[in-house]
């Protein structure tokens, strides 16, 4: 295969089985019927019968030269891919080293007919099951996308999903609507105004756009769920305003201001797209960043709209011809109906810490097997699907992810344990496991007595009080961060330096006339990157101007208004951005795992601007948010390519929600701000703003206390910095022992970002959240999919969604039916999860009354 093709050119070895199925491609309600020679090599690539089936046409035009050129180049790029199974691996380099195939392959009819397949799924599907499970090699250009319907279904629903969000967001508990919501809800609406509006339209620049163009097809159901997707969050520079207007915090009226407000909002909502734009060819187009947040969000559409529906074997030789879609009815109305249950009805199922009910007050049991102030070690932790997947949905990211994640927890839990029981740091005299900052009378820090009346610290008053403390399970957290950073960038280096460096190199050739409109051999080698090829490209200069656009909004704000922050801050941070991105975008991509940039923002923001807190949140805003925002926005765009969305609809699906939302938010903000006693334990609706307040206290510690007090020279946590060379030892010895032991499995399988992530999900969750998603995902990953790929491929994204969708229903409506109304049950089926120390945190050790540890007052650094 050449080095470089034109966009436009597919070989033609591939013509006729792009754009249709093959007769061979199995429709029926029959299991088809394989030789034995089939059955093999569907064993042995992981690959379904019907995708077997329809590899095996194209196979049968490759010669021994295509598929060796195929297969070298893929071999390069996913050698070590955990998600890519290391047999099919093995295989392919059996084949690749074996010169005697080339010389006499008559000796060898079944690996080579083996490996013609492999290169034929490689080049006519997705390298990976999960993905050939939910994700369609075909497309229909002609198909209506960007339609009238769609375009008002979507920004109905933007507004609606802004609002609720916005609105109930501030609350205890919140009230949040997920995407699965509207893209439940978008069926019924779109199959009803394809009943109702008449085929009458109007042609502009030679399109017809008609009312009703035809019925309600999957491309036009994914666009309004990207829209509302893309409006769920509410800006996070509404968190900056709270802190700003209120008298409890910062106390500074003038932030009520709707210019300022809407000029924040607008300049932190749209850089992360020009950013993901910009590095879509990173993070979208490889075969390998497979997104499995995506898979989930697709896999209900196609629920919804594929019409075939192949029988599969499942266990017991019993024939599954249930349709994907009556199959997530089902599984949707179970969890609406049994979430009442955890939720609502018997709250201890939810948290089933059923050890601690042998001896609630028993403060040595509750640190290590409590469900709400312990660590929470315990076998049967919860019978809630929701807390199971608080922290990862194990039907959606691969086992590798979940166990690396859950192995990352339970090592960093003896380090916590250690650290408590020794009583480093004084953190015996506080809860094992909290997220909140204390004083060193062992109460929750009084951040408003260090301030001055600009909300700048003030050092007597520091002096006069007390260095914020935290807890063994927080300070762990931070060591873990600070390891995070680093193993990200390491781990991009030395695993994906190669697919980087194709990246950038498409990025320059789109800029010289003589280069532009190639691509790279490998990712020609994607069928998904071809069947796009069929859609005009979004320019790099649109994604640059709403850069510039973006920046400039920041910055004016910022510089115009008495912030006491230089505009330079919007730089630093969008520089932050672009350092991290792509490594933590591919990790991301690749495991379901997205490392943030909080911590790192907060440390290298507050070092930067010590004692302006609000400096430190606008670093914080363009560094942290403006990267996750990225990846956001990836993950939508993945979902576009894998649906074909055509990337300028794609584009403006995402600029208009985000200008609807915004201005949705903003507004609400400047009704919410009014209203008596709010953020406070008087609000009403309970509108106390948990968030806002933990926002605050982040805001003084990290902007006005100042990380140097704690993390610098002489600081009090300056010990845990060793996590930035520890995170580089362990990406270093992991990749030096994938290197000599290529074929270790529990090597391939450990991926060493995540498993040093996976410290990051204690304080206040523990293993409650964590442990329970183990099992099922090994039950799903290995043990289903290994031995009926079939049953996995055609339900399990499925009843993920299912599952989601129906706790999000099941919530929204016990909420405003029963909770809003302040109708609760109290009963020991309820109560029973905050007993003793459970509802109480009960330390380690006690102060006397009136004593305090650590240093005295006035000898703080």
């Amino acid at each position: 295969m050449p080095e470089e093709v034109e966009n436009t050119v597919v070989p033609e070895t591939i013509g006729g089985v792009l754009g249709e199925k093959s007769d061979a491609y199995n429709d029926s309600n029959e299991v088809p019927c394989l030789t034995g020679e089939d059955q093999a090599a569907e064993r042995d690539l992981h690959v379904t019968d019907d995708d077997l089936l329809e590899a095996k046409e194209l196979a049968a035009t490759y010669n021994l030269e295509e598929v060796r050129d195929i297969l070298n180049t893929f071999y390069r790029l996913h050698k070590r891919d955990p998600n890519f199974p290391l047999d099919v691996i093995e295989k392919i380099e059996d084949f690749l080293q074996n010169d005697g195939i080339f010389a006499q392959p008559e000796k060898y009819e079944q690996q080579i007919s083996e490996m013609k397949i492999q290169a034929a799924l490689i080049v006519n599907n997705s390298p990976y099951a999960e993905v050939r499970s939910v994700v369609s090699p075909h497309d229909d250009p002609t198909m209506p996308c960007s339609t009238i319907r769609a375009w008002v279904l979507g920004i109905l629903f933007s507004g609606g999903i802004a609002f609720i969000n916005g609105f109930f967001g501030i609350r205890q508990p919140a009230i949040i609507v997920t995407s699965n919501v509207p893209q439940l809800l978008a069926y019924p609406l779109g199959k009803l105004l394809e009943w109702l509006l008449p085929d009458v339209g109007i042609t502009l620049f030679g399109v017809r756009h008609s009312l009703n163009p035809g019925p309600f097809n999957k491309k036009e159901h994914m666009l309004v769920t990207l829209m509302a997707s893309i409006a769920k969050s509410s800006p996070y520079t509404d968190h900056i305003i709270w802190i700003q207007i209120l008298p409890q915090f910062f106390n500074q009226p003038w932030a009520i201001n709707y210019g300022y407000r809407i000029l924040i909002a607008l300049s932190s909502n749209f850089i992360g797209y020009s950013l993901a734009g910009i590095c879509r060819r990173f993070l979208v187009y490889p075969s390998y960043c497979v997104w499995p947040q995506a898979l989930v969000t697709i896999a209900l559409n196609s629920a919804f709209h594929d019409e075939g529906n192949s029988a599969v074997l499942g266990p017991f030789g019993k024939i599954w011809r249930m349709s994907r879609f009556k199959f997530f009815l089902y599984a949707f109305i179970f969890m609406f109906i049994y979430f009442w249950f955890p939720n609502y009805i018997f709250g201890a199922l939810s948290l089933f810490s059923w050890m601690t009910w042998i001896a609630p007050n028993n403060a040595r049991l509750n640190h290590i097997t409590g469900a709400v102030n312990g660590l929470g070690i315990n076998p049967v932790t919860t019978f809630d699907w929701n807390v199971m997947t608080s922290n990862i949905d194990p039907l959606m990211v691969p086992f590798f992810s979940t166990f690396n994640l859950f192995m990352g927890m339970f090592l960093s839990m003896f380090i916590i344990i250690a650290m408590y029981y020794t009583n480093t740091y004084n953190t015996a005299y506080l809860p094992i496991n909290s997220n909140q900052p204390y004083d060193h009378f062992g109460k929750r820090y009084n951040v408003t007595s260090i301030l001055d009346e600009r909300g700048i610290i003030d050092t007597e008053k520091y002096q006069a009080y007390s260095p914020p403390y935290l807890s063994a399970s927080n300070i762990t957290i931070y060591m873990f961060y600070f390891s995070t950073y680093t193993a990200a960038l390491v781990y991009g280096f030395l695993y994906h330096r190669m697919e980087i460096m194709i990246g950038l190199k498409d990025i320059f050739n789109s800029f010289r006339p003589s280069k532009k409109g190639k691509v790279e051999k490998s990712q020609v080698l994607d069928v998904h990157n071809r069947l796009m090829k069929k859609y005009r490209e979004v320019p790099e200069w649109w994604y640059m101007i709403v850069l510039v656009i973006s920046c400039a909004l920041g910055c004016a704000a910022i510089a115009h208004w008495p912030t006491h922050t230089s505009p330079v801050v919007v730089f630093y941070g969008i520089a932050l951005c672009l350092v991290f991105m792509v490594p933590t975008g591919i990790i991301y991509a690749m495991t379901g795992v997205e490392i943030t940039l909080n911590v790192l923002a907060e440390l290298i923001g507050g070092s930067f601007v010590q004692g302006n807190a609000l400096a430190m949140c606008f670093f914080k805003t363009y560094g942290y948010v403006t990267c996750s925002h990225a990846l956001s926005f990836s993950n939508d765009l993945k979902i576009a390519h894998y649906v074909k969305i055509p990337p300028r609809f794609t584009f403006f699906a995402q600029m208009v929600p985000t200008l609807v939302s915004t201005f949705v938010c903003v507004g609400i903000v400047s009704y919410q701000v009014h209203l008596k006693d709010i953020c406070t334990d008087q609000a009403p609706f309970k509108l106390t703003c948990p968030f806002e307040n933990s926002f605050f206290t982040a805001a003084v510690l990290w902007g006005t206390v100042g990380p140097k007090r704690l993390w610098g020279v002489g600081g009090q946590y300056s010990e845990t910095l060793i996590g930035f060379p520890l995170g580089i030892a362990v990406v270093v010895i992991f990749w030096l022992l994938g290197k000599y032991f290529p074929r270790n499995r529990v090597i391939r399988a450990t991926h060493p970002v995540a498993l040093l992530n996976g410290a990051l999900y204690w304080a206040p969750y523990n293993l409650c959240y964590t442990w329970p998603a183990v099992p099922v995902a090994y039950i799903s990953w290995i043990y289903v999919k290994k031995r009926f790929l079939a049953l996995w491929s055609k339900y399990n994204f499925v009843l993920s969604a299912a599952f989601s969708a129906g706790v999000a229903i099941s919530a929204t409506i016990q909420f405003f039916s029963l909770t809003y109304q302040g109708i609760t049950l109290d009963w020991w089926g309820n109560s029973a999860v905050y007993m003793g120390c459970e509802g109480t945190a009960c330390p380690l050790k006690k102060l006397p009354e009136g004593q305090f540890f650590g240093p005295a007052p006035g000898h703080y650094n």
